[in-house]
């Protein structure tokens, strides 16, 4: 478990329940004033202090990491949401004269792609090159830039405002979510069945 996690409860089996909880809230950085080695101060990006004042700020940021995450299971009970989006994203797309290829859920490297986007950890506070390279390892840094292009210009991640870091899209979360169940819960279960001599 790392700084921060996600985690869903199943009360009673009747309240699905998501939590956000921070062991370290230096994980979360903040514009604020800090001191250097040498005496002098200026404002940049920090890593929030370890004090009683510092619990209240990223209460939104959980919210939000909840609210995305249960945005993301949501889709995952209905069968019907983005069937037509799963063909979309299959397709080539142009930018700038440049055709991107589309995705294949049964191609082993983009379904191991879509497994890792669809990590819980990746709603608390979006991902980076870094992080899917450690779910990735087989992939150098350049491969995960050209792949995350081809996400972004597929609608399927959106970059956070002036940062590295992306989130999926509503679209994202629909095509990941719908195209894994198909494989796992259909294609995969009806391909072992043997045909009738």
């Amino acid at each position: 478990m790392g700084p921060v996690s996600i985690k869903m409860y199943d009360k009673f089996r009747l309240i699905l329940r998501i939590e956000t909880t921070v062991v370290n809230v230096s994980f979360f950085k903040h514009y604020r004033e800090v001191e250097h080695q040498d005496g002098t101060r200026s404002m940049a990006w920090a890593e929030r202090k370890k004090t009683i004042y510092s619990l209240a700020p990223p209460r939104e940021l959980l919210l939000a990491a909840n609210r995305r995450y249960l945005e993301f299971i949501s889709t995952i009970e209905d069968d019907r949401a983005g069937t037509d989006k799963l063909n979309k994203i299959s397709q080539p797309v142009a930018e700038n004269d440049r055709n991107y290829r589309g995705f294949n859920f049964f191609d082993s490297r983009d379904e191991e792609l879509f497994g890792s986007l669809g990590r819980g950890e990746f709603n608390i506070s979006g991902f980076q090159n870094k992080d899917l390279r450690r779910h990735l390892a087989d992939r150098s840094s350049g491969q995960i830039s050209r792949t995350m292009k081809r996400l972004r210009v597929h609608g399927l991640i959106k970059k956070i405002g002036r940062t590295w870091k992306y989130y999926l899209t509503a679209l994202g979360k629909q095509v990941i979510s719908l195209g894994l169940k198909l494989k796992g819960l259909y294609i995969i279960p009806a391909l072992f069945v043997q045909p009738a001599s």
